[in-house]
């Protein structure tokens, strides 16, 4: 059975410029099974709903701006899988969770960054769940634990967004080695509970966490870990710990 996955996708170069993350996501991929299909809530569709992606052939979404003409002729033409979004559809609606299937929705690039390193040739069916922010961490968990069953029908379920993420406070000219403290705090804390299962911390993580509000000013980028951590379950590892640019963490999380 495959596990649940959480990706700090970082920034839209990560295509480009992986760095220290494309050697753990190549080796997820090498040594899971490969998934018939691909399922990823990502931080960057945010919805007041839940909308499911139902292209048959979604496109690329270059969904930002300020990045090298490189990054905008990169494209990552999986399919998709208008199937699995009705098998989506259908098992939040068995947990009472009402989902609509959006057939013109494309890949932004918390999906196709990562998938483009785990996966270059492109040939998984990718579909897309949309992020309801406003219904925050406990919502998270329940879509993750819906959709759990999914995992012994070969979908690799993949939450991605980033373990710290303030853009604001990020040093620019920082290697590798620069990490700041008010950062590494707060990801040792959410490692720290997430091995101890502590369930009740995380959901309240705003109040106990250190630091909580400066690394996550807002929390779109963390919540596809509490999907993540809902659809896999125990036990959690991590396959790779790190941060660029001082405080932008780019750890990678397994469940189950």
């Amino acid at each position: 059975m495959l596990p649940a996955l959480f990706i700090s996708h970082g920034s839209p170069m990560l295509a480009l410029e992986p760095g220290a993350s494309a050697a753990p996501l190549e080796r997820l991929a090498r040594e899971l099974p490969r998934p018939k299909a691909i399922l990823v809530v990502s931080a960057h569709w945010e919805t007041p709903d839940l909308r499911v992606s139902a292209a048959t052939q979604p496109d690329t979404w270059h969904d930002f701006h300020g990045f090298p003409p490189e990054l905008y002729a990169v494209r990552y033409p999986a399919p998709g899988s208008p199937e699995l979004a009705r098998r989506v559809r259908d098992l939040l609606a068995e947990d009472g969770l009402p989902a609509a299937l959006d057939a013109d929705r494309p890949l932004d690039h918390g999906t196709w960054v990562p998938l483009s390193l785990m996966y270059p040739a492109a040939d998984i069916p990718v579909v897309q769940l949309s992020l309801p922010s406003r219904l925050g961490a406990p919502m998270q968990d329940r879509i993750g634990r819906a959709l759990s069953a999914l995992r012994e029908e070969g979908v690799l379920l993949i939450g991605s967004g980033s373990i710290t993420h303030n853009l604001g406070e990020l040093n620019w000219r920082a290697g590798p080695e620069v990490i700041e403290p008010w950062a590494k705090a707060f990801r040792d804390w959410i490692v720290e509970r997430l091995h101890e299962d502590d369930e009740a911390a995380l959901l309240d993580y705003r109040q106990q966490a250190p630091w909580a509000v400066r690394n996550h000013p807002r929390d779109e980028h963390l919540l596809p870990l509490y999907f993540a951590r809902g659809a896999g379950g125990a036990p959690m590892t991590v396959e790779h710990a790190g941060f660029t640019l001082g405080a932008l963490g780019m750890d990678i999380y397994r469940f189950g």
